[in-house]
């Protein structure tokens, strides 16, 4: 019996929900983004907002498509990343150094984020005009492939407004 309604409960929500914690423990979802120096998303992903940010780097990092390069071969891997202090953890740090991927992340309780807000605010933008999205405001879909396919639209567009102008 506690198993059905469960069921019943979790069905509205769907997958890749969780409680959100500054929205009074409403189920929510996170999108995750990576975009490259002019705000263009490069990799995109979704999860529960109980989620914690740190938990997304490493599938966001390896779901980054080869990157076209002027001169030379595409490259596999972006040459430098920039990350806020939720991503300050010495195995991330790790993971990054073991692929070659130079990171820039700020230090919890020593420095501060003006200096990173300095690359940041293109990520910030970027977040933004997804949030302009009416589809994305609130989920409304159950299923999370339906979600993702939303926020991969959403990101095809700004894709292409940052391209074309």
């Amino acid at each position: 019996m506690c198993d059905r309604l469960r069921q019943r409960q979790g069905g509205k929500r769907g997958p890749l929900t969780g409680p959100n914690p500054t929205d009074r423990g409403k189920p929510g979802s996170k999108i995750h983004l990576i975009t490259d120096r002019n705000g263009v998303p490069l990799s995109l992903g979704i999860s529960g907002a109980n989620m914690h940010d740190s938990l997304g780097l490493e599938p966001l990092v390896r779901g980054i498509p080869p990157i076209r390069s002027r001169r030379g071969p595409r490259r596999r891997r972006p040459a430098k990343l920039h990350a806020d202090k939720g991503y300050d953890y010495d195995h991330l740090r790790k993971w990054l150094r073991e692929r070659r991927i130079c990171h820039r992340i700020a230090r919890k309780g020593i420095e501060s984020s003006t200096r990173l807000g300095r690359h940041r605010w293109v990520v910030e933008r970027t977040v933004s005009w997804l949030a302009g999205c009416r589809r994305l405001h609130r989920r409304y879909e159950r299923k999370a492939e339906h979600f993702l396919a939303f926020v991969g639209i959403a990101a095809a567009l700004i894709s292409y407004r940052r391209l074309t102008n």
